[in-house]
């Protein structure tokens, strides 16, 4: 399998349990990595009182505890800091893909003068200023086809949309407003010079910007592509993603179920979400047939190898759970022991165990094990990423502003996301309710929203009436 992207040599990792020193990647990644600008100033915890053994390391060594702002800085600098490998694909392949490189007009848009409508052509000066006047129809004139024939006075040619204006024609009657008799067109007054044709150039010139190199390619823009002549069009690699979900308590749905474990519905969720942000999924040595994530439990060895293995074959990885603070949150000693951790925390609500590092080269998105904070942190912090991995121009989500149908109020310092459906009042105002189930795990009260509603950080109380941003969620 062919890797997306080159990354900068990085520093031998010791040797663990289960892996042969000197392993070769399956695949090596195209990654090319430059350095990463830095981004504002660093908030730190003191201390690292209450961390497990496996992450207990000095808070100096990496930012802690970052506003949602910064992590969303830090992030994308990190990302924007490599630079993708450039695939060229077929036209028909391209739709959810980057374009990666400026796609210009070959030539003129419409190459030629042509009929905006069916109807007939005629010289403009022949038209009359009143009454009627009769013209003779020397030819019919179709979409694709061409004539050497120049009209002349009285001359009309009967057209079809689409199809080059004949030699001698400026203008087009529309076909519902001629009425024919034998081979005469019957054309009265009111008729306008020029009227029905769509100039040379009208579009587009030669030469000029079609589509800007960072667009995602939607339908519409294949279309214009191809109108443009292109039938392979180069585009940025999309990133390998990996899964891993942690922890002891989870089990597969279909299996036996204790009243001390839950279904592993992150890996499934995420998994759905990775194709939907244009990456490419990639699977896991060790995950089972069909699944699109590999489950580990909390057992600080496997999850190593774990991360190893997948750090070697993925461009990024995504684990869920075991990032926060308990005694089977191994996550945060493990990146730092075996890569780097650019920052662990963030003052948002769900989502606040976060943790943004890599291992080789290979980033790393550590996501809380609650599923709403799982899906919520994807949203806002890890689809950014892909999208700026991809060197897509449009990386951050777009908010929209809606006005608080109810007031709300918290009691922490953070940044909280809730969850709500958005309203069109009749006057065409955004309003928006907060929907009851809040909870971080209640996935239902995530699928009941449609909308996050971002409540700040230094705001205690949210009045009804009052103005907020919105981030529509993607559910795919």
């Amino acid at each position: 399998m062919t890797s997306l992207w080159r990354k900068a040599p990085q520093p031998s990792s010791p040797a663990t349990p289960g892996l042969p020193t000197g392993r070769r990647r399956s695949a090596p990644c195209r990654w090319t990595s430059r350095t990463c600008p830095e981004i504002g100033a660093t908030s730190i915890l003191p201390g690292t009182s209450g961390l497990p053994r496996s992450a207990c390391v000095p808070s100096s060594d990496f930012p802690m505890s970052l506003s949602l702002e910064e992590a969303q800085q830090r992030v994308v600098a990190v990302c924007k800091s490599r630079t993708p490998a450039i695939d060229t694909v077929p036209l028909q392949a391209t739709v959810g893909r980057v374009l990666a490189e400026h796609a210009l007009a070959a030539g003129d848009m419409p190459a030629l003068d042509n009929s905006a409508m069916d109807g007939f052509a005629v010289r403009g000066e022949d038209l009359p200023n009143d009454g009627e006047a009769r013209f003779q129809i020397v030819e019919t004139l179709l979409a694709g086809h061409d004539t050497r024939h120049v009209l002349g006075a009285g001359q009309c040619m009967r057209i079809m949309t689409g199809a080059r204006m004949p030699n001698g024609a400026d203008t087009v009657v529309i076909k519902e407003r001629v009425r024919v008799e034998a081979n005469f067109a019957i054309i009265g007054s009111g008729e306008r010079m020029g009227s029905n044709v769509r100039p040379r150039g009208e579009e587009m010139r030669a030469g000029q910007l079609a589509v800007e190199c960072g667009q995602r390619i939607r339908p519409t823009h294949a279309s214009l592509l191809a109108s443009l002549g292109m039938d392979r069009v180069r585009v940025f690699g999309k990133p390998r993603v990996s899964i891993i979900s942690t922890g002891d308590e989870l089990v597969m749905p279909g299996q036996p179920c204790s009243g001390a474990q839950i279904y592993n519905s992150n890996g499934f969720g995420l998994g759905a979400l990775i194709g939907g942000a244009d990456a490419r999924l990639n699977r896991v040595d060790g995950s089972t047939d069909g699944l699109p994530f590999r489950h580990v439990p909390d057992d600080r060895e496997q999850l190593r190898r774990a991360l190893l293995n997948a750090a070697r074959t993925s461009d990024v990885v995504i684990t869920s759970g075991g990032v926060s603070a308990g005694e089977a949150d191994h996550l945060p000693g493990l990146v730092r022991e075996l890569g780097r951790v650019h920052f662990w925390k963030v003052r948002l609500r769900p989502g606040m165990p976060f943790l943004f590092g890599e291992i080789e080269g290979t980033l790393l998105f550590c996501l809380p094990g609650n599923p709403v904070s799982s899906l919520v942190t994807f949203q806002i912090l890890v689809r950014p990423a892909l999208r700026a991995l991809q060197g897509d121009r449009d990386i951050h989500p777009r908010w929209l502003n809606a006005r608080l149908i109810e007031p709300v109020r918290k009691q922490h310092q953070r940044t909280e996301m809730l969850r709500g459906c958005l309203e069109s009042g009749e006057d065409g105002t955004l309003k928006v309710r907060v929907s009851g189930r809040q909870g971080s795990a209640m996935i239902s009260g995530m699928l009941a929203a449609d909308v996050l509603v971002e409540f700040p950080e230094s705001a205690q109380t949210l009045d009804a009436g009052q103005v907020v941003r919105v981030f529509p969620i993607q559910h795919d």
